[in-house]
């Protein structure tokens, strides 16, 4: 038998804990502070009791994945972030850009497994034109017209805009017509300026990703968000980011799910050490008490690894990404988790975590459940 909330919070002594605990419970929105004080407490096990709390009343017990592919066209960048080992400038030996073959052959794989999304996102190349970008969503939605593809991070609508000269609705509607779908949740770092100033000073701000995807649910395209969290932010900086998240949502309601990703420091310029699991998990379960207007929050199984994200489904989580097939980004980072997982390995990790396992799409339908 589950533990209830009751019985597993008379163990808690923390009196400001509880009182933030029961506005939860109340259903009423946390402040900034308080998500703060949360982060700030080492009361693990009821931070994640409460998170998952929250979830079940939005998701249940199901736990979502997708059968997808990620293609990175290219590692080559034009912005050479700290932070980022994928990136690299042409001279590079580890340079390299797929051609629209190798591309197209990677989506038809994905068809053949029965695949519903296909994932492209890359390198910024200074040599790229606008009508590349738009080429490679016409092309894969022409030959595989049934596969949803989402595709280009803000970060890279804000370089189309830049070179075309158009504004980020042009280009936007412009995707949209050539086979756009939804847009990944890439790019936003940590929207505090002084940590982009460290990390991150050459690519888009935090005000203008935020307008990518303003524009992007104004046009009707559904999109996702992201924190790069672990390398040099505060907890503050955290909630910080969390809360424009929170407040563009209110707006627009446009987002669908919250992945934060755990920073890899191997091969970057920037260094530091791997964040711990248990900040890993207290990251989960902030993000989905604070967001309270996310529908989900993604333990994603690439950056975590997948016994974590299997914890993470207790502790508010309720998706795990896909298959992918294939990672360059991440794994260029040091991540060591596998390439690419079959669909009943996805399914037993969920199952294990004592969850119902829900393949979906993009767009969180589910199209098959794996119940007992």
């Amino acid at each position: 038998m589950e533990p209830s909330v009751e019985v597993v919070f008379k163990t808690v002594r923390d009196k400001e804990f509880l009182r933030i605990a029961e506005k939860v419970l109340s259903q009423k929105r946390i402040s900034p502070e308080e998500a703060l004080y949360l982060y700030e407490s080492d009361q693990l096990t009821a931070l994640g009791l409460l998170a998952e709390y929250i979830n079940r009343q939005k998701n249940d017990r199901l736990a979502y994945f997708i059968v997808n592919v990620q293609i990175n066209p290219t590692n080559v960048c034009m912005y050479q972030c700290d932070f980022c080992a994928f990136g690299v400038k042409p001279s590079d030996e580890r340079a390299y850009e797929m051609s629209m073959e190798e591309m197209l052959s990677k989506v038809e794989s994905l068809v053949r497994m029965g695949g519903r999304e296909v994932h492209i996102v890359g390198g910024i190349p200074s040599h790229w034109d606008y009508n590349r970008y738009v080429e490679i969503v016409r092309e894969v939605k022409r030959r595989f017209p049934e596969v949803t593809v989402k595709a280009w991070t803000a970060v890279e609508i804000h370089h189309m805009s830049k070179i075309s000269g158009k504004s980020y609705e042009e280009v936007l509607s412009e995707l949209k017509e050539a086979g756009l779908d939804a847009l990944p949740g890439g790019g936003a770092e940590i929207f505090s300026e002084r940590v982009r100033r460290i990390i991150a000073p050459y690519k888009a701000s935090a005000r203008e990703y935020l307008e990518v995807h303003r524009t992007a649910h104004r046009l009707g395209i559904p999109t996702n968000a992201t924190m790069l969290y672990g390398h040099v932010e505060t907890l503050r900086e955290r909630v910080e980011h969390m809360q424009k998240l929170r407040e563009l949502q209110d707006e627009t309601g446009g987002f669908q799910v919250f992945i934060p990703l755990a920073y890899w420091p191997s091969g970057t310029r920037l260094g530091g050490e791997r964040t711990s699991s248990v900040d890993d998990l207290k990251t989960i379960a902030v993000s989905r008490i604070f967001l309270d207007n996310f529908p989900h929050i993604k333990a994603y199984w690439v950056t975590l690894g997948e016994k974590l994200a299997q914890i993470a489904l207790n502790f508010g989580a309720d998706d795990l990404d896909g298959t992918i097939q294939e990672e360059r980004i991440v794994h260029s980072a040091g991540t060591d988790s596998a390439y690419g997982h079959s669909v009943m390995h996805l399914v037993n990790l969920i199952r294990k975590a004592g969850k119902v396992p829900a393949q979906r799409d993009t767009f969180y339908n589910v199209i098959k459940l794996y119940d007992r």
